[in-house]
Parts: C-alpha cells; structure tokens; sequence
C-alpha cells in the first residue's frame, strides 16, 4: 500500500496490453484511466491498493482486444486469468461493464447472471476515472482544465445519455462521483 505518486505504470504491464492486441488508441484510454485514478486516489487523502488502482486502472478494457461490445469485460476477466493477471484484476475487468451491475441487469442485458457490485473503493474510484477520461477525451471540458469534468459530472451524465446509459447507471456514477468527491474535501 502507497500513499504517494511513486506509483509508475510499467512498461511491461504496457506491453501485455500490446501483445494482448489491444489498439493504440485503447491503449492510451486505459493509460490515461489509470493516471487519472490514481490522482484522484491520491486526493481522497485515504491509505488504498494504489498498486491496484494503477493497474487496474489500466487494464480495464483488456477485453477490447477482442471485442467492443458489452461482453469485453468477460473475455477481458478469461484473459487477464491466462495473462496470469491478480484476481482483483480479473474481477474488476468483469466487474466494471456499466460500473458494476446488479443480478437483474446482468439478466436483461444477457451476461451472465451475478452480483457486478463494485465493492471497494478502488475500485470505483478505477469506474469514476474512466467515465471522467472519456468525458475530457470526447472533448466535452477543456482538456486545459480536466476539473471541470468533476465539477459538472452529474450535469454532463444527464446531458449526454451515451455517459450515463440509463436511469441505473446514471445513479449508480452520481453515487460514487459523491462518495469520491466527499472523501477529497473531507
């Protein structure tokens, strides 16, 4: 467990993601992800996995190596196991398709049937980040002041249905976008 910036994301770790196939530009989503999680970790003031946070941060999408589409989190879990990733990686992969399904969503979107709750806080400070970096990305905020993206997070999700999906995983982001944000000022 570290508290400071010394956290460094791995060229080797980089390079799996490479060899996994994984395009140049999800590559530089996942990086990004992982650096803005582990800023926002780091701001929480709170004692966290930040080995975790980096990493998990980074291979998030794994899965869009071979696909796109809602089941990248599944085959992203199948590769990360192969890769010989941790555990909490793998899970957090299969995890973190809509930030973290309940069973009855599973159902209705035909994953397979399981609790997705993201159940620590790195975890979902690895969700906030990268709902925030595809906002910045997309050009939404300025890229000058990625601030804004938090500042107006709830107003950005109920404006642009394709960050908050539907009513679920709307409330579910505002929820940790709250708990993260309450953990920073505290």
């Amino acid at each position: 467990m570290s508290h400071s910036m010394d956290i460094k994301i791995k060229d080797e770790d980089i390079d799996m993601l490479h060899k996994a196939g994984l395009s140049g530009e999800d590559i530089a989503h996942s990086v990004k992800v992982a650096e803005k999680a582990i800023e926002i970790a780091v701001r929480t003031g709170k004692v966290l996995d930040m080995e975790f946070v980096g990493r998990g941060g980074l291979f998030h999408d794994l899965g869009k190596a071979a696909t796109h589409e809602m089941e990248h989190g599944k085959l992203g879990a199948e590769m990360g196991l192969k890769l010989g990733l941790p555990e909490s990686i793998n899970a957090l992969m299969e995890k973190h398709i809509r930030g973290g399904l309940s069973q009855e969503e599973a159902l209705e979107l035909g994953l397979p049937v399981k609790d997705y709750t993201l159940t620590t806080l790195e975890e979902r400070i690895i969700i906030y980040a990268d709902r925030l970096v595809d906002i910045i990305t997309d050009g939404i905020v300025s890229i000058k002041d990625e601030r804004e993206a938090e500042d107006r997070f709830e107003e950005i999700l109920k404006g642009f249905p394709k960050y908050g999906k539907n009513e679920k995983t709307l409330n579910r982001y505002v929820g940790y976008h709250r708990e993260i944000q309450a953990a920073i000022g505290s």
